[in-house]
Order: C-alpha cells, then sequence, then structure tokens
C-alpha cells in the first residue's frame, strides 16, 4: 500500500504516475455501479473487485454470519494491498462496517455504503425508499428517516425478490418485481431512494414503473456517485474522468481470483469493465 502524503487540507495536484488501487467488495454484482462510478471518476485506478459467490446472499444470513463472512470477503481484497476499500453493500454496510474498521484502518480506509436518504428528503417532496424486505423496516433504516427526513413523506417499499433478480440477470423476474414494488409506491411520489446497490443497474426500468402521467420527472437516488467521490477524497485525491484508462482490474470470488460472473455482462456497468486491463 503506497503511502500517502499529508496535503494540509488541500487536494494534491494529479500525477498519474502515482498510481491508485481501490477495492469494491459485496456479495455479488451489486457492487457494479459503484465499480463504474470509480471508474468514470478515474479511469487510471487499479480496481479489485470482491465479492461472495460461495456464501450469498447475505441478507438472508444473521448479523453475525454476515459479518464473518464480510470480514473474509474484505481480507481478501486487503491482500492485494489496495488504497481504499469500498463496502458496496447496503446491508454489510449496516451489519458489519464497525468489524470492519477495526480490523483494516487506519491502514486501509474502510468507506460504507448509505442510502441517500438526505438528500432526497432536500427535495421536499413525497418519498419512497426501495429496499431489500430486511432493511425495510429495520431500526437501522428507521434511523435514517428520522435523522434526514423529518417532516417528509416517506413511504417505506420491501422489494420482493428484485436485488436476487438483478443478480441473475432474469429479465421476467426483474420485470415482476419492480412491477410489484411499483404498485406498493404511492402514486404522488416525486423522489425513490435506491436502498440496495443492486437497484441502480435497473434504474431505467424502476423510473419507467413509477413515473405517473402528468408528475415531474420521477427523482431516483442512489448512492454509487457520491460514495466514490468521498473515497477520493479519504485518499486526498481528485476526480480525473480525462486520465488515461491504464487501470487494471482483479476479480477475487470468495478469495479466489476469477472473472466477473456472466451476468455482470448484462448491464452497462458490467460492460465498461471490459475497457479495463485484468491483471495477470
Amino acid at each position: 500500500m503506497r503511502s500517502l502524503p499529508r496535503t494540509s487540507g488541500r487536494t494534491r495536484p494529479i500525477d498519474y504516475r502515482d498510481r491508485v488501487k481501490i477495492a469494491l467488495m459485496d456479495s455479488g454484482i451489486g457492487l457494479l455501479a459503484g465499480t463504474a462510478a470509480v471508474r468514470r471518476l478515474r479511469p487510471d485506478a487499479d480496481l479489485v473487485l470482491s465479492l461472495d459467490p460461495d456464501g450469498m446472499p447475505w441478507g438472508p444470513r444473521t448479523p453475525q454470519d454476515l459479518t464473518a463472512r464480510a470480514v473474509a470477503v474484505a481480507e481478501a481484497a486487503a491482500a492485494h494491498r489496495p488504497d481504499a476499500l469500498i463496502v458496496n453493500c447496503n446491508t454489510a454496510t449496516v451489519h458489519a462496517l464497525t468489524a470492519l474498521r477495526a480490523r483494516l484502518e487506519p491502514a486501509l480506509p474502510v468507506v460504507g455504503t448509505v442510502p441517500a436518504i438526505k438528500p432526497a428528503a432536500a427535495g421536499g417532496g413525497p418519498l419512497a425508499i426501495w429496499a431489500t424486505p430486511a432493511t425495510t423496516g429495520s431500526p437501522y433504516q428507521r434511523n435514517l428517516i428520522q435523522d434526514f427526513a423529518g417532516g417528509v413523506d416517506v413511504t417505506e417499499v420491501p422489494c420482493w425478490g428484485l436485488a436476487e433478480a438483478v443478480e441473475r440477470a432474469d429479465e421476467s423476474a426483474i420485470a415482476a418485481a419492480v412491477a410489484a414494488a411499483a404498485e406498493l409506491t404511492p402514486d404522488d411520489v416525486t423522489t425513490v431512494v435506491l436502498g440496495c446497490t443492486h437497484y441502480e443497474l435497473v434504474t431505467e426500468r424502476i423510473r419507467a414503473a413509477v413515473q405517473r402521467p402528468g408528475l415531474p420527472p420521477l427523482v431516483l437516488h442512489g448512492s454509487a456517485g457520491a460514495v466514490a467521490a468521498q473515497t477520493l477524497r479519504r485518499l486526498g485525491e481528485q476526480p480525473a474522468p480525462e486520465a488515461p484508462a491504464t487501470g487494471t482490474l482483479t476479480v477475487l470470488l470468495s478469495g479466489r481470483e476469477g472473472a466477473l460472473p456472466p451476468p455482470a455482462l448484462a448491464y452497462a456497468e458490467g460492460r465498461l469493465l471490459q475497457q479495463v486491463t485484468p491483471t495477470g
């Protein structure tokens, strides 16, 4: 892991010869949106993607079991000496972020993923939070609503089977899950918070299902862009979308080096990573 220079509160000038390596972790391909956001901000960054096909899905696991899986996935990524680790999973952030930071920081900065309730509530209109059934109604999500969306009409929408359908790139199952969640979304909603990273891979299908005739364009709030930007800030790095696309890609599957699962290439975010040079 490279040593980060002190910046005295200022972002240091970009030197493309000074390589940046960023790791992202999730149980599955929900990390694609976050990875694509990092890729767009820093095409020169080396990427390490750590997935857990042996243990997915994480949602139904107990908090203790999920934390153990997340720690193993994070340690596999850390062995490749990245400069930062993004926990690109809302569920893992809820249950494992404290344990991951205790284990890896300060040597390795760990950045979690939180639903974008605060910026969504700033719009003031009725909003819906689409999340997994395990997260919907949880104390974690209710606390975020209380802290950041006081006075705003909020509807929590459980999205049964949507993350699993996205993971498989099962078009018919995605359509059915999106339609079911849209039925639970009030007609006057103007903003939808995507409370699972998988959902950011199907934003336009969600928009089409929820948009009501005669209402202003629906606003969707994901977390990928904000988390990517926050990670660069933690490292004292600047966005450089014009940088040469020289970053490498390492994919870890429950700790083993491999390739992106085939369903990843069904999404634009996955195909973008084909432009990254694999390691080895």
